[in-house]
């Protein structure tokens, strides 16, 4: 094949052929107990946090399920439908899972119940199990270990209950770490009023809190002030300072009143436990249920909190707002500096409120983005101690909502929007380090106007040129022949080395959701592509051009439709841009 040739010509003139780029890319550890692993934030000290989601062998409870039920009884059908349509055998009964342990042995009744429980009927029904997917990580000298935020153990199964959101989204330079999670969902029983009979619920305390870890286990949640039905806190960012500790996030404040008139109309407790009505109410209301607000933290070298400061709203309410307003801070520099966002009034129409990029300085609200320009939502996602803010604004383009990747100078109170992939690709700045590099994620699949690939980029402030970072790795593995099995979808961080953190693809084993390998019906082993966290580590070399397989004529540039042909799946949320 001619890209054979082409490998063997350069293998040929250059010694180091598969390390000639200017990146190299090392893959980091991650949790075998998950498929899919994502860096989340790395100090420059090099303490390195992470999400992973896919959790093998989630515990399924069936003690409190009626397998006569006609829901599950017709969910199973389907999948025997299923089966029948692909030439598959099914390999469970109902009575097997109720009685023969079937969820925790068998991978295709396994897979079953884990999709049954997240039918939206059965997501948000308190009667069944609920199970979350995502825990976050630390790396400890070279390994990935789990950090446990706000679960506890199960009095149903061995383990944890796995029935927890957790989002650990930022390191300081001694590892202490920050990131909010929920409470653990307890099975109890209920009884209706006007019922005899009890019923089984599934509730928990709060929705969200906050919560600060460090290396040696101590754990220290963030409890709002306004904490009734459990209140609203998150962690998103930490510096160390000479006294302790800065953090930033966000915290519930109250209650307004058209949502509190939800509550006491609906939430009396005779029909439903009072948690899960305040949580159907969450997810039901058009507007937020809690009043919330960005928020910084002091805390000394023990971390106990010294001061909480509120940095306020973007917007004065009216007093017919009668609907929840919102402030949230997702990062802070070694100034003090506070970056994130804020609902701010559209200057042409007070009633349309928006979420955009703001900063918090010295008791002030900074909106970063011109409305005039019809930028119509966003969020500063990081600050450099530089004082400039990056993150992404939102327009419309060619027809649809797009994200466009911004940095912003307070110095001189400047916002640029740097040309990305092409005009209508979505681009978001995650960091950006004190030598002015920002990294990030663009779509780069050009021509795709459903779900289109991410790749991450390299941008120098100075420069107007947006670099894919995949373009400053190898073209070939070490034989010359072999494609480069890495793909990088997200550049997450960068540290002052130039160092990036982010997430790449690769192709691997496919595994089911027990963890064993899959077999087609011919007993051939099935591959997927999974997300792997790396580290790019600048080199001395040059930028390969490389040439698609099915052509010899090709060269990588941004812009252009690329050789990757991996379709990158969906990734955990962005490092700190859909943070609560």
């Amino acid at each position: 094949m001619k890209y054979k040739l082409l490998a063997a010509s350069i293998l040929a003139t250059m010694s180091t052929s598969a390390l000639s780029a200017t990146y190299q890319l090392t893959e980091l550890s991650t949790l075998e107990e998950a498929k899919h692993n994502y860096v989340k934030d790395v100090s420059e000290s090099g303490h390195i946090i992470g999400l992973a989601n896919s959790i093998y062998n989630l515990p399924i409870d069936v003690s409190y399920i009626n397998f006569k039920d006609n829901l599950i009884v017709r969910e199973y059908e389907r999948r025997e439908d299923y089966f029948e349509s692909i030439n598959k055998q099914i390999t469970f009964t109902l009575d097997d899972i109720e009685n023969n342990n079937a969820a925790a042995t068998n991978p295709d009744a396994h897979s079953f119940m884990l999709d049954f429980l997240s039918l939206d009927a059965i997501r948000t029904n308190p009667e069944y199990q609920k199970l979350a997917n995502i825990v976050g990580y630390n790396v400890l000298n070279g390994e990935a270990q789990e950090q446990v935020l706000f679960d506890i153990a199960s009095v149903d199964y061995d383990g944890l209950t796995r029935s927890v959101s957790n989002f650990y989204n930022a390191v300081a330079e001694d590892g202490i770490a920050v990131g909010w999670g929920s409470a653990p969902y307890e099975k109890t029983v209920f009884t209706p009023d006007g019922e005899t009979e009890e019923e089984t619920r599934f509730v928990r305390d709060f929705i969200s809190r906050g919560i600060i870890v460090s290396p040696d286990g101590l754990s220290v949640p963030l409890v709002p002030e306004f904490d009734e039905y459990g209140g609203i806190s998150s962690a998103s960012d930490i510096v160390k300072t000479n006294s302790g500790y800065t953090v930033v996030g966000q915290v519930s404040t109250g209650i307004p009143s058209d949502r509190q008139e939800n509550i006491d109309d609906t939430c009396d407790g005779e029909d439903q436990p009072i948690s899960v009505c305040i949580e159907g109410l969450q997810r039901s209301t058009s507007s937020r249920l809690f009043d919330t607000r960005a928020v910084k933290w002091s805390l000394d070298s023990n971390l106990n909190i010294t001061n909480t400061e509120l940095l306020g709203l973007g917007l004065t309410p009216e007093d017919d707002d009668n609907f929840a307003f919102t402030s949230n801070a997702l990062a802070v520099n070694s100034n003090g500096i506070v970056a994130g966002s804020s609902d701010i009034r559209d200057n042409n129409r007070s009633s349309t409120i928006r979420t955009l990029p703001v900063y918090y300085k010295d008791g002030k609200i900074v909106e970063m983005l011109n409305q005039e320009d019809d930028w119509t939502g966003g969020k500063a996602l990081a600050i450099s101690n530089n004082d400039v803010i990056v993150g992404y604004g939102i327009k419309r383009i060619e027809g649809e909502d797009r994200l466009k990747f911004f940095y912003h100078d307070i110095a001189s109170n400047s916002s640029v929007f740097p040309t990305d992939f092409f005009n209508s690709s979505a681009s978001i700045a995650n960091d950006i380090n004190d030598n002015g590099y920002i990294v990030g994620e663009g779509e780069t699949d050009v021509f795709n106007l459903g779900s289109r690939r991410r790749e991450g980029f390299l941008y120098k402030i100075g420069e107007d040129t947006i670099t894919n970072v995949n373009d400053l790795l190898p073209c070939y593995e070490a034989d010359g022949e072999t494609r480069y099995k890495y793909v990088v979808s997200e550049a997450k961080v960068i540290n002052n080395n130039n160092e990036i953190f982010g997430v790449a693809t690769k192709t691997v084993e496919k595994k089911d959701s027990l963890g064993g390998v899959v077999r087609d019906i011919n007993g051939e082993i099935e591959y997927e592509s999974i997300a792997v966290p790396v580290k790019l580590t600048p080199i001395d070399g040059e930028v390969e051009s490389c040439t698609a397989p099915e052509t010899d004529t090709y060269e990588r540039q941004s812009a252009s439709f690329p050789w990757y042909t991996l379709l990158l799946l969906p990734l955990v949320g962005l490092r700190r841009a859909f943070r609560q």
